[in-house]
């Protein structure tokens, strides 16, 4: 089982993570913001990986810590699950509708961290959530997964809408890339290395 267990404490949050790769889309999710935690129940439902996070941040001076810093968490957790990476497909490519809404989510599990976030329009709050969060969350996931992410969003009126479907086509390309494929022999490289 690609597994990983990860507990992240500093003056602005204190983090408990666990994740399963191989899971079957279960969440325990708490971070205090509730579009938030929809969100990464969403995610992970449609990436059918299993995960539990505990947070307790300082949401009394704003969101953006308990959200860049679940990011990180959950960025190191991948990369350490994803173990050497032998047989994994690598890449993924999945665009996803949420009704008027339209995402596209494209990864390689490079070790190369990298974040390409094409999306405009946001209203600045979807309920109390700071729209701006869900770039910042993006960057920490891949700067500490080692994961080159593309996110464009090819058109959408509906924030919420729109936020969910690249939630969960995230979630979705992360499933896919993730997937050990018996036709691949050792790292998916011509380096040899990931």
């Amino acid at each position: 089982m690609r597994t990983f267990e990860i507990s992240r404490d500093t003056s602005e949050t204190k983090i408990n993570l666990k994740l399963n790769i191989d899971g079957k889309g279960n969440s325990e999710i708490v971070s205090g913001i509730g579009f938030f935690d929809h969100m990464l129940t969403a995610m992970t439902k449609h990436g059918l990986f299993d995960l539990k996070v505990k947070c307790d941040g300082d949401l009394e001076v704003d969101q953006h810590h308990t959200v860049e810093d679940i990011g990180i968490a959950l960025g190191q957790a991948f990369r350490e699950a994803l173990g050497t990476k032998e047989g994994i497909t690598r890449y993924a490519h999945v665009t996803s509708p949420m009704d008027e809404a339209l995402a596209t989510v494209a990864l390689d599990i490079s070790n190369r961290s990298y974040l390409v976030y094409n999306v405009e329009g946001l209203k600045d709050k979807v309920g109390n959530f700071d729209t701006e969060l869900v770039e910042e969350f993006f960057q920490a996931f891949a700067s500490n997964s080692g994961i080159t992410l593309h996110i464009n969003l090819a058109y959408g009126r509906n924030s919420h809408h729109i936020i969910e479907a690249i939630f969960k086509g995230f979630g979705r390309a992360l499933d896919q890339a993730t997937l050990k494929n018996a036709r691949i022999e050792g790292i998916p490289s011509t380096k040899g290395v990931l």
